[in-house]
């Protein structure tokens, strides 16, 4: 099963995330079949930054988000 999932970037303490498309069994900071956007929530307001075409077309080949993706696609 695909993915849309949260990839950790960034230093101790100041986390920075790439939005990615991953098999479901792949470890969290692992192999990614493509990476649509990324998620900086040290800045105020948090930025986030996604590439809708992308987004799209995996939701549509049946990619399933996380909770926490699903809600940063809301707030974006």
């Amino acid at each position: 099963m695909v993915k849309i999932r949260l990839q950790r970037e960034g230093k101790k303490k100041a986390p920075f995330y790439h939005i990615v498309v991953a098999d479901s069994k792949s470890p969290r900071d692992g192999k990614i079949i493509e990476q649509i956007g990324t998620y900086d929530p040290m800045v105020s307001p948090s930025k986030i930054v996604l590439d809708k075409e992308k987004l799209e077309k995996w939701m549509k080949n049946g990619a399933q988000p996380t909770e926490t993706v699903r809600a940063l696609i809301k707030n974006a």
